[in-house]
């Protein structure tokens, strides 16, 4: 129940950002309205990887427990050159890693991780959904912030919450940029676990690396099911979306690849098919009453595994900075982004490298499959220390706050 003195926020995005974001504020006291434009609350999608500071955001927003009854947790991250066959490097994430960053690393549905948030907030009785409704325009002014949906609605609250995804309304309202069509496709697939070959049913992330292409697979529930994902470089020029996919576009990108990775490419009953996008890291997101998080703020690549986890962590530190501020939202909003605008700008920044090592051809791939020679374990969990090593408690940049 909304009293006349209680904070109100909007969360515009009904993703896996927006409602953690909602989650995270309705637990330090803000009612929250959730708007989606799609008729449910829903993802689409298969599988996404969970690092340690993934379960530790969602640990923060007290719903790690659900999430690791869902997840698969695996022994080791690979990468395999996908012309010969050869392993390029690869570390263990079993107890020496978990003890080394406090959590495991885990594989789950998107569905899956979506509905371990999902459960906490439909019983949360400060936050109220309404779907259908495709929010057009951001004002702010005279003390409130409001959303104009399609259809004239008009919903006004203390402040807003951009989750609303690459292609943000809210996003351009407060910084006015473009998103940048990278021009890699990604095809995405479940394979049942029957249709599986045997030589890849690996317990791990398995990345193998191809000019100017590569495919990662890994375990879903269980195993019953693997998830599938293809990217490569387009010939044709991109406009960021998703429609249906045809296995005759994801074969023509993939001659030369070795056979053993390229059986993959056979066993999907059906493709989704993402033109991919970006943004460069800006200085600022937002001002006054209103802000963005998750891929509304820094949308990235997948070649760190990392959209999803930022967009946890970005909620978990939007409440840490709301819990701190004592409810002050615009100061809390100048905290959150304060803390979060360099850490996800790396991200962004080394997501965009990453890739140019997965897609390595020529002498370039040779020196890639160099990198990580004779590299141990230790020295692999340092490297990532900066990425994995991320805890609430410490999430807070209090060195330029604005109110």
């Amino acid at each position: 129940m909304t009293t006349a003195t209680q904070a109100t926020a909007i969360v515009v995005g009904g993703g896996i950002g927006g409602l953690a974001a909602a989650l995270a504020l309705a637990k330090e006291g803000v009612a929250v309205e959730l708007l989606e434009q799609s008729p449910t609350i829903g993802e689409i999608g298969a599988g996404i990887q969970l690092g340690p500071n993934a379960f530790a955001a969602l640990d923060a927003l007290g719903v790690g427990e659900a999430a690791r009854r869902r997840a698969v947790f695996t022994e080791r991250l690979i990468m395999m050159d996908a012309v010969d066959a050869t392993e390029v490097g690869g570390f263990e994430v079993g107890e020496a890693f978990r003890k080394r960053f406090g959590n495991p690393y885990a594989v789950i549905h998107r569905a899956d991780i979506h509905l371990s948030i999902l459960e906490a907030v439909q019983v949360h009785p400060l936050i109220r959904f309404k779907t259908s409704t495709r929010v057009r325009a951001l004002e702010l002014g005279d003390g409130k912030a409001t959303v104009v949906d399609d259809q004239g609605g008009r919903h006004t609250a203390d402040v807003v919450v951009g989750a609303d995804g690459v292609k943000s309304v809210i996003r351009d309202t407060l910084i006015g940029d473009e998103a940048k069509v990278t021009g890699h496709v990604v095809y995405r697939a479940v394979v049942e676990e029957a249709d599986m070959p045997e030589d890849l049913k690996i317990n791990a992330p398995v990345v193998w690396a191809g000019p100017n292409c590569h495919l990662v697979h890994y375990p879903l529930r269980g195993g019953h099911q693997y998830n599938l994902v293809v990217t490569f470089h387009s010939r044709e020029p991109e406009v960021w979306g998703v429609r249906e996919g045809s296995k005759e576009e994801v074969l023509s990108y993939f001659e030369g690849i070795h056979p053993r990775p390229h059986q993959m490419l056979h066993r999907p009953t059906s493709w989704k098919r993402w033109a991919t996008a970006d943004r460069d890291p800006q200085p600022r997101w937002g001002h006054g009453r209103a802000t963005v998080l998750g891929d509304a703020a820094h949308p990235m690549t997948q070649y760190l595994a990392q959209g999803a986890c930022m967009a946890l962590e970005d909620a978990a530190t939007l409440g840490a900075a709301v819990r701190h501020c004592r409810g002050d939202l615009e100061a809390a909003f100048r905290l959150y982004e304060n803390s979060r605008i360099t850490r996800t700008a790396r991200v962004v920044l080394s997501t965009r490298a990453m890739g140019t090592l997965y897609h390595a051809k020529g002498v370039e791939r040779l020196v890639r499959n160099s990198l990580w020679v004779g590299r141990t374990q230790e020295q692999y969990y340092d490297a990532m220390q900066w990425l994995y090593g991320w805890r609430v408690e410490t999430c807070l940049n209090h060195s330029v706050q604005k109110a």
